[in-house]
């Protein structure tokens, strides 16, 4: 078995059980894994979301002239300013900004937009231009260069999936639906297999991989009593994400997802349904982490792969390019970041992205996690606004 072989192996978690063979378990403990305060919690919204009926542009009649099926009415629309509110089923993201505690940024996009979910699900994951197609994701190469050595536990993706964006040639991701069930060994004694180089690399390994697994049970178990989280997905998602942060686990990255968000039919109902679930789950998160002083070193990032077209087709939206992004916590600015999405002024009935995504990036990796984007290749300019 080859090095890369045995790594894909050992270093993936699925369904919340730990695929190391058990004789592994018998190798022993380390002690490399990085601690660090700051950390990223990512939040795909899958399908493309309709940005313009998520951070509505409630005062420009164009909205409602040409969404004449499915426009939030004035009423209804959370007025934050600028000519600007939130979906009424985000009530807690209104509170959340007016408690100077998130930052909306308009008109996110990329050059060249790719309506395919699956195409531009992977320029978001990789970074990569949309002509170019990277086999390991942006957040992949940081924990790469980040760690050094292969560390189980350098991201945790709450999910029943891998994602592309934390694919790296180390699998430096744990990857599962329940952090509670993992197999672990305690009594673990040090053993020398062989003096074999690649049997004591998969020695080094094994004890990463076996010390992971401690690492998570300890963090839940430091972790103070949450208060309780809405019985969603999303909800759980976000508890587990929610404990193994305040129990101070050595992880920069968090990533989940939540999908349901390819509206062409039924979309007031269904981004109703889906912004509920999401409102409820960012709420009781966001007052955990505040309550518990986690919120200035968590930053929470919420984004889809696309928009949606300006005018409806009826009963939805179509696939479009340009949408806000949302960051909560981190010590962000609170605040709306670019100017309000230009209804008239039009790329083929869509809105003209205005904030290069990339952008985006390359201030989160600068400004929270104090590392140099253009060590993974990602030499957009820092959107230094943000924080």
């Amino acid at each position: 078995m080859n090095r890369r072989n045995f790594l894909s192996l050992t270093g993936t978690f699925t369904g919340g059980l730990l695929l190391v063979p058990d004789f592994l378990h018998a190798i022993g403990n380390s002690n490399n894994l990085v601690t660090g305060n700051e950390c990223l919690l990512f939040i795909q919204l899958n399908g493309g979301n309709d940005g313009l009926n998520t951070f509505i542009p409630f005062q420009d009649e164009a909205y409602y002239q040409l969404r004449q099926n499915i426009a939030i009415h004035k009423n209804e629309v959370l007025n934050i300013g600028q000519g600007m509110g939130f979906h009424p089923a985000l009530k807690d993201f209104s509170r959340i900004m007016q408690e100077g505690n998130l930052t909306v940024i308009q008109n996110v996009g990329y050059p060249n937009p790719s309506r395919s979910h699956f195409r531009s699900q992977e320029i978001w994951e990789t970074a990569s231009p949309a002509n170019k197609y990277l086999s390991n994701g942006w957040l992949g190469r940081y924990l790469d260069i980040h760690y050094h050595h292969h560390n189980p536990v350098g991201a945790i993706n709450i999910d029943t999936i891998d994602n592309l964006a934390l694919k790296g040639e180390l699998p430096n991701v744990t990857t599962t639906k329940n952090p509670n069930r993992y197999k672990s060994n305690y009594n673990s004694k040090i053993e020398t297999l062989s003096e074999n180089p690649q049997l004591d690399f998969v020695r080094k390994v094994a004890n990463s991989v076996t010390e992971g697994s401690i690492e998570i049970q300890k963090a839940l178990a430091n972790s103070s009593k949450s208060i309780p989280y809405p019985k969603t997905t999303l909800g759980r998602n976000l508890e587990w994400i929610g404990q193994l942060i305040k129990g101070n686990l050595n992880t920069s990255i968090y990533y989940t997802s939540q999908s349901g968000y390819d509206t062409h039919d039924n979309q007031k109902e269904s981004q109703k349904r889906n912004f509920t679930e999401l409102n409820d789950a960012i709420a009781t998160l966001y007052d955990d982490l505040k309550t518990s002083n986690k919120l200035n070193t968590t930053t929470i990032v919420i984004f889809s792969e696309f928009g949606r077209r300006v005018k409806d087709n009826g009963k939805g939206t179509d696939h479009g390019t340009a949408a806000p992004m949302f960051i909560i916590g981190g010590n962000n600015k609170g605040k709306i970041i670019g100017e309000n999405p230009d209804l008239i002024d039009l790329d083929n009935g869509d809105l003209k992205y205005k904030i290069d995504f990339r952008s985006v990036y390359a201030s989160l990796l600068k400004n929270q996690l104090n590392f140099n984007p253009k060590q993974i290749g990602l030499n957009a300019i820092p959107l230094e606004k943000i924080f």
